[in-house]
């Protein structure tokens, strides 16, 4: 696979920040406040839905890695052609919503047909489906790095609702996700992105569960306020590097 410099480096030194548009997220206003919030709060990848006019339209508010997210490998070709740099099978939180549930085995055939359908050096993330037993996500993650992904995504949190609120109902939202983390980066060598239901709380902790990035949406691609988005942006960089900081002592 080939991925831009500066991704390898954040990925390496587990500090990487993906903002997530939506997969099912195709309207050009909202895509340009989300790629421009990252922008200037400092994340390292936008990801957004399969459409080569919203690659196009990333590339101009000056996104430096694209990443683009479908559960139909036939439409991958178009958006890398439009100069996305990877792409990615889900994430699949949307498709909970409408009562759409992925099973291993159908994300496994997913995979085999993008990898087949896309040149070896376009860098492929898979999202595991968080409804599996954490056994069940740690063999279909050996099985997908198998066929070809080169970049693993956890996800679970938009399917809690915490029981409580403030800082403790924040973790509690991240828990599935980053169970799923540390699993994950334990039964394969390829970087995890620990993604859904994370805030500037929970991402040292995804961080230190094993992830070499998070991937956060809603919590930024939810809000209306430019000036909101980016400052949501801004901590949740900062959230990373203070935890950085203190694995390191």
């Amino acid at each position: 696979m080939t991925l831009p410099a500066r991704l390898v480096d954040c990925l390496k030194t587990r500090q990487g920040l993906k903002i997530i548009a939506g997969l099912q997220n195709f309207s050009p206003e909202r895509v340009e406040k989300v790629c421009r919030a990252a922008v200037g709060g400092g994340a390292d990848l936008v990801d957004i839905a399969a459409d080569p006019n919203l690659v196009r339209l990333a590339r101009s508010c000056g996104v430096n890695t694209i990443c683009v997210s479908a559960v139909e490998p036939e439409r991958f070709a178009g958006v890398v052609a439009a100069g996305a740099d990877m792409v990615e099978i889900g994430n699949f939180d949307s498709f909970y919503r409408q009562g759409r549930h992925f099973s291993g085995e159908e994300v496994l055939e997913l995979t085999r047909r993008s990898r087949a359908l896309l040149e070896e050096d376009v860098p492929l993330s898979v999202t595991i489906p968080h409804s599996l037993s954490l056994l069940e996500q740690e063999r279909l993650a050996e099985q997908v790095v198998a066929a070809g992904a080169d970049l693993i995504q956890t996800e679970g949190g938009s399917q809690i609702q915490p029981e409580t609120g403030g800082i403790r109902g924040l973790i509690e939202k991240a828990v599935p996700t980053m169970a799923s983390a540390y699993a994950i980066s334990r039964a394969v060598s390829v970087p995890v992105i620990c993604a859904s239901g994370l805030s500037a709380v929970t991402a040292p902790m995804a961080m230190a569960a094993g992830a070499a990035a998070i991937g956060v949406g809603r919590a930024v691609n939810g809000l209306e306020d430019q000036v909101a988005m980016v400052a949501q942006v801004r901590n949740l960089r900062q959230a990373i590097r203070t935890g950085a900081c203190l694995w390191a002592k």
